[in-house]
């Protein structure tokens, strides 16, 4: 074989190892430091100003977990994850139902976990490919092997979109309430949780009658799932 083809033949075999260390790292860096922003976020912006939206810009302002209402974290594992606690990343009695339900006509339903919805929004681009989804899958097993469960739903509740440019709690209380995250009424996170899987379709802040049913519906799941003691199991 030429010395040429074996040089770049050798290079291509460090690509994985390359991609493995890379990608470990990222996910090794916030599990300490909050992230300043996210794919999501960058993307959104990116899509404003392609529209000549000069003046469009993201909002987002972090806040630790214990300077939110307990009532958003609750709500949002209500509403989107109630296995959260005891997953390993990938809950698959939530897909197999999930694939059921959308098969039958209804609305469509995801069964993605929080840890994955984490992965997407941090690392990755809107879209239905297989290779993104096997990208979230990979970003999924790193975040669940080097970060803890609080660090996973601390960081989801800062970068998830609850409406149009406006991620995390504290972003989403200031633009709706003029209130910080803290202060969050429980009906006022069970509307944000209720927006979450179209929040540019959806307002929390003037809920419609398919907010508010699944709002309601989502503080009875709260009661469900054992409230605060719930959080707990992630201590």
């Amino acid at each position: 074989m030429p010395r040429r083809r074996r040089h770049w033949l050798r290079r291509l075999l460090w690509l994985p190892v390359l991609f493995v260390g890379i990608t470990a790292l990222q996910v090794a860096v916030l599990r300490f430091l909050d992230p300043p922003t996210s794919a999501f976020m960058l993307a959104r912006q990116a899509e404003a100003w392609g529209q000549g939206e000069w003046g469009f810009r993201v909002v987002y302002d972090w806040r630790d977990l214990e300077a939110i209402a307990p009532s958003l974290p609750l709500s949002v594992i209500a509403a989107e994850d109630q296995n959260f606690a005891t997953h390993s990343g990938f809950d698959l009695a939530a897909i197999e139902k999930a694939l059921d339900h959308n098969a039958k006509g209804k609305r469509l339903r995801g069964g993605s976990t929080l840890s994955q919805q984490v992965a997407k929004n941090l690392f990755l681009w809107q879209g239905r490919s297989w290779l993104r989804k096997g990208l979230e899958a990979w970003y999924t097993l790193l975040i669940e092997a080097m970060w803890p469960k609080r660090r996973i739903l601390e960081i989801h509740v800062n970068v998830a979109e609850f409406g149009d440019g406006i991620y995390g709690a504290q972003a989403a209380a200031r633009s709706y309430w003029r209130k910080d995250a803290s202060r969050l009424a429980a009906g006022e996170s069970a509307r944000l949780a209720a927006v979450l899987p179209a929040p540019r379709r959806y307002s929390a802040a003037r809920p419609g009658p398919y907010v508010q049913k699944r709002a309601a519906w989502i503080q009875r799941q709260v009661r469900q799932i054992g409230g605060q003691d719930y959080l707990r199991q992630l201590e």
